[in-house]
C-alpha cells in the first residue's frame, strides 16, 4: 500500500509537469501569433495525510510540530498574461493594435465576440472584417458626419462615397498693404480719334451709331448686325472673358462707352478725381473724341491697343491711344482667387486694392472686385442701367481703414454678389471677403494674397485613415475629409477572466 501511494504521489507530478510542458508549448507554437497572449501553469499541493497532530509547549512538554505527509501535486491554475505587448507597423491601413486595456469587437454566426488581433481587411462589400471573416464592430455616423455612440453596428469604408459641393460664403485675404506707398491722385486715361455724324449733325450720346464716322471720313463706322468684341487690358493684365456687342437699329453712343465701361470693368461710381473725367467712357460733344478714364491706381490702368478692339465690319476703324494721355498714379496691389458656386464650379475672382488717403491717424484702402466668370460678364446688355449699378464682371467694392502701427480697423462694405444665372447654380451668390488678418505697414511692395475660403467642389472618397481613437476619416479628391465611423473597444474589469475561444477570438467568462 506504501509503495503504491508512492507511485500515484509521483505520478501526480509527472501529470502536473506535463500540463505546464504542454502550456510552454502552446506559448512557443504561438510565437508568431497575431495579439497572442501567453499563459503559465501554477502549482498547488495536493491534500495532505496527517499522522500526529501537533502540540503546545507545556510543564512537562516542549510541545511538538504536525507530523503529515502530502500525496502530491496538482495545476491549481493557468493564468494568462494580458499585458501589453509589442506592436509592429504592417503598412495597412487596416491593420490596428490597441495601445493599453481593451478589446476589438467583433460579431460572426457565434454572436459578439472580443479580440486582441488587428490584422483586419475589407471584404466584397467594403466591411472591415477578421481574417475569420468576422464583422468588426463600431459607431456609425450621423448627416452631419457625427459619431452615433453607443448604437454598435458593422463597419464599412466604401470606395464610392461622394462629398458634395459647398458654395463659398468667406474668403480671406492675407498680406501687407505698403503704407509708404503715394496715394491714389491720377487714373489711366486714353483717347479716341474724334468722330462725327454722317448727316453732319452735332454728335451726342443719343445719336445713333450708325450715324457715326470717323471725322475726316464720310462712310458711316457702323452698321446693323456688326459685332464689336473687345478684349482690353487692366493693370497690364488682359481681360478675360472678351465682351461682344451686336449693334442693332437702336444702339447708340451712349450704349458704346457702355460697352466700354463693362468691357474694362470700370466701375463707374467710383469718386471723380481732381482734374479727370469720372471713371468711365464719356463723349466730348465739342470735339467728338471719346475719352475713357480708368479707375484710381496703377493696377486699375486701362488700355485698347492694337487688335483688342475689332469688328465684323471692315470699316469699322475707331482706335484708341497707344500710350495713355494720362497715367494712373497710387499704390495699389491686384490678386486672383477661386471661390465656388453651389453646383462646385470653379469661379474666379479679382481684387484690386488701392491706397486712396493717408494721414497721422493712418490709412484708407478701397478695392474693387470683379469675376470673369459673372454671368452678365459674358454679355454686353445696352438696356442695363450700368452708371448705377454693378453690372458685368463687377462683384463689389468696399473700403478698409487701419490705424498708424498698420493695424486693421474697419471694412465695409466686403461682400460681393455674384451672379451665376443660366448655369444651373443658384442664380445669386454672395461672398463676403474677411481682411481682418491683413496689415498697413511700410514695405517694399503691397502683398495682397488669397487665405482659406469655406467653399470646394464636389468630390469622391480617395483615401481613409484610423486614427488614434478609432475614428475612421475619408479623404476626398476635392481636399475635403469626413468622420465615416469609429472602431468600438471593449474592456473588462478582469480580462484574465475571458474565455479563449482560439481564434485570436473570446468570449465573456462567469
Amino acid at each position: 500500500m506504501a509503495l503504491t501511494s508512492a507511485l500515484f504521489t509521483g505520478l501526480s507530478g509527472l501529470n502536473a509537469n506535463q500540463t505546464k510542458l504542454n502550456v510552454i508549448g502552446n506559448n512557443i507554437a504561438n510565437t508568431n501569433t497575431t495579439a497572442f497572449k501567453s499563459s503559465r501553469a501554477e502549482f498547488a499541493s495536493q491534500f495532505y495525510l496527517t499522522d500526529a497532530g501537533g502540540s503546545a509547549p507545556g510543564a512537562v512538554s516542549g510541545g511538538a510540530n504536525p507530523s503529515q505527509r502530502g500525496l502530491g501535486t496538482q495545476v491549481s491554475a493557468i493564468e494568462k498574461d494580458m499585458t501589453q505587448g509589442s506592436m509592429e507597423t504592417t503598412g495597412k491601413d487596416t491593420d490596428l493594435a490597441i495601445d493599453g486595456a481593451g478589446f476589438f469587437i467583433v460579431e460572426g454566426a457565434e454572436g459578439q465576440q472580443y479580440t486582441r488581433a488587428g490584422d483586419f481587411t475589407r471584404n466584397a462589400n467594403n466591411d472591415l472584417t477578421t481574417a475569420a471573416g468576422q464583422y468588426v464592430m463600431g459607431f456609425g455616423t450621423d448627416a452631419n458626419d457625427n459619431v452615433i455612440r453607443g448604437k454598435l453596428q458593422h463597419l464599412s469604408i466604401p470606395t464610392n462615397l461622394t462629398s458634395a459641393a459647398k458654395a463659398t460664403t468667406t474668403a480671406t485675404m492675407q498680406g501687407n498693404f505698403d503704407a509708404a506707398g503715394d496715394p491714389a491722385t491720377g487714373a489711366s486715361v486714353i483717347n479716341s480719334q474724334a468722330l462725327a455724324t454722317v448727316d453732319a449733325t452735332p454728335i451726342t450720346t443719343a445719336t445713333a451709331l450708325t450715324n457715326v464716322k470717323d471725322a475726316g471720313g464720310t462712310a458711316p463706322m457702323y452698321a446693323v448686325g456688326d459685332v464689336l468684341t473687345l478684349k482690353g487690358t487692366k493693370g497690364g493684365r488682359s481681360i478675360e472673358p472678351p465682351l461682344t456687342f451686336t449693334i442693332d437699329a437702336t444702339s447708340t453712343v451712349q450704349n458704346l462707352t457702355d460697352f466700354y465701361d463693362q468691357g474694362l470693368q470700370i466701375k463707374t461710381d467710383e469718386p471723380q478725381l481732381t482734374g479727370f473725367n469720372k471713371p468711365g467712357a464719356e463723349l466730348d460733344p465739342a470735339t467728338g473724341v471719346l475719352t475713357i478714364t480708368g479707375n484710381a491706381g496703377k493696377d486699375n490702368s486701362v488700355g485698347i491697343t492694337g487688335t483688342a478692339l475689332t469688328s465684323s465690319n471692315p470699316a469699322m476703324t475707331m482706335t484708341f491711344s497707344e500710350d495713355p494721355v494720362k497715367q494712373a498714379v497710387g499704390e495699389s496691389v491686384y490678386t486672383s482667387m477661386q471661390v465656388y458656386d453651389s453646383l462646385g464650379n470653379a469661379v474666379s475672382v479679382d481684387v484690386t486694392a488701392t491706397l486712396t488717403s493717408k494721414d497721422t491717424s493712418g490709412t484708407t484702402w478701397s478695392f474693387i472686385a470683379s469675376s470673369p466668370d459673372n454671368t452678365a460678364a459674358k454679355t454686353f446688355d445696352p438696356t442695363g442701367t450700368a452708371p448705377t449699378s454693378y453690372y458685368g464682371s463687377i462683384l463689389g467694392s468696399g473700403a478698409m481703414t487701419f490705424d498708424n502701427t498698420g493695424k486693421y480697423l474697419t471694412s465695409t462694405p466686403t461682400s460681393l454678389t455674384l451672379d451665376r444665372g443660366g448655369t444651373g447654380a443658384n442664380a445669386q451668390q454672395v461672398v463676403k471677403l474677411d481682411f481682418t488678418t491683413m496689415t498697413a505697414m511700410s514695405t517694399a511692395a503691397s502683398t495682397l494674397t488669397p487665405g482659406k475660403q469655406d467653399g470646394y467642389s464636389s468630390g469622391t472618397i480617395s483615401d481613409f485613415s484610423i486614427g488614434n481613437d478609432g475614428t475612421i476619416t475619408g479623404s476626398f479628391s476635392n481636399g475635403q475629409q469626413r468622420t465615416l465611423g469609429q472602431v468600438a473597444v471593449a474592456t473588462f474589469d478582469n480580462p484574465g477572466g475571458m474565455t479563449d475561444l482560439g481564434g485570436n477570438v473570446y468570449s465573456t467568462g462567469p
